[in-house]
């Protein structure tokens, strides 16, 4: 097992921790079974001056607020009335930033989240399925068998939690955030990052 995250890894800047995510493994324990991804696509959210930020202009609702806790948290929301969306709290109490994990390479626990996602074993999925599993937001937490129950997760626990991962080769692509055309110059900010040549990115 490789070693988890710690505290302190997610301390810090969310642009900083969104692009040192990328290469990192997702771990989702459930009833037994290790179910784990490689993180491939991030966003980063920069809280009270960020525009796109659900913590812009200092918004504090029960929505939000495990933002404004530690670092090392997961804030789960619901969007579209039917997607999930895991995030990764970061930076001291008091400052509520996050990262957005927006896509991963599943690794462990195939069977499962094909299951989860189509109903199929994975050796039943085409190649167009098996890229679909979690190349977005929405779908690697239905692979992953997340939702709002993981909101205010401690990703420092034993349940779900972001291990180190194969890092040293990564080429880093930097973009524009996706779905934030209402948020001013904020959605020109190149604050998307994703590993270069990898088909489980969502958007190119």
């Amino acid at each position: 097992m490789m070693k988890k995250l710690d505290r302190e890894f997610y301390n810090r800047d969310s642009i900083v921790v969104a692009k040192e995510l990328l290469g990192k493994i997702i771990v989702h324990e459930v009833d037994g079974q290790r179910i784990a991804a490689k993180i491939v696509e991030t966003e980063g959210y920069m809280g009270i001056l960020d525009k796109a930020a659900h913590s812009y202009g200092g918004r504090r609702t029960p929505r939000v607020e495990v933002m404004y806790g530690g670092p090392g948290f997961s804030y789960v929301f619901f969007v579209y009335g039917m997607h999930n969306c895991f995030n990764i709290v970061t930076r001291e109490e008091g400052v509520p930033q996050a990262v957005l994990i927006r896509a991963a390479e599943p690794i462990d626990g195939l069977d499962v989240m094909a299951r989860s996602r189509f109903k199929k074993e994975y050796a039943e999925l085409s190649r167009s399925q098996e890229k679909a599993l979690t190349n977005g937001p929405g779908k690697l937490c239905a692979a992953l068998s997340i939702d709002r129950r993981q909101n205010g997760a401690d990703l420092c626990g034993d349940v779900l939690y972001v291990e180190e991962g194969e890092t040293q080769d990564i080429r880093i692509v930097h973009s524009k955030r996706i779905g934030i055309d209402y948020a001013g110059e904020a959605k020109d900010y190149l604050w998307r990052f994703y590993i270069e040549n990898n088909r489980y990115v969502s958007v190119i």
